[in-house]
């Protein structure tokens, strides 16, 4: 990734942040959103995303790395359990369903795991998919996998931001979009 110093601003409830814009392909750049470590965000985006977790939604999928504080605070404002999906499997994970996505963040074919031991919390649930930033919708479209492979259905789908063409993800309750930079 190239960086060259330029900020793409954000507002997220009270919360303002300068995201980073970064080339992550020839001629492609992207406002990068990390909200590891960010408390502040973390808990304002969960606690605005509460607000509109689908009624019948019976738990809560994050892909790791950074969406898992997100999905955490999300879970403790709702009470919904929360599995982590995995995106390196561990010795002691057993029984694990895995599927493949690209990520535009690595550019790299990554496995998805669901530990066996959470695969009580999926099968026969609605689950609830939330992400830090929409992008390529690659990373839900191996969450979606992993539900039905598990037995479960999908309530909703969840994120801080989308990136890109808005209308390209009108069924993903998002706080805000990130524009895509061809400069």
């Amino acid at each position: 990734m190239c960086y060259d110093g330029r900020t793409y601003q954000i507002t997220i409830g009270a919360c303002k942040r300068a995201l980073p814009i970064f080339e992550v392909a020839p001629g492609v750049k992207i406002a990068i959103f990390n909200m590891l470590g960010d408390t502040e965000i973390v808990q304002t985006a969960a606690q605005m995303l509460a607000e509109s977790v689908p009624a019948e939604a019976e738990v809560i999928l994050a892909p790791e790395v950074k969406a898992v504080p997100l999905g955490h605070a999300v879970s403790v404002a709702t009470g919904l359990p929360l599995v982590v999906v995995r995106k390196i499997r561990k010795p002691y994970m057993v029984d694990c369903l895995e599927t493949e996505v690209v990520s535009i963040t690595t550019g790299q074919p990554q496995t998805l795991y669901i530990d066996g031991k959470d695969l009580a919390l999926i099968e026969s649930k609605q689950a609830l998919l939330i992400d830090d930033v929409v992008s390529t919708g690659s990373t839900l479209k191996g969450l979606r996998t992993l539900v039905r492979l598990g037995g479960g259905r999908i309530a909703g789908e969840m994120a801080v931001f989308t990136e890109g063409d808005p209308e390209a993800w009108q069924e993903i309750t998002a706080l805000g979009n990130l524009p895509i930079f061809t400069d």
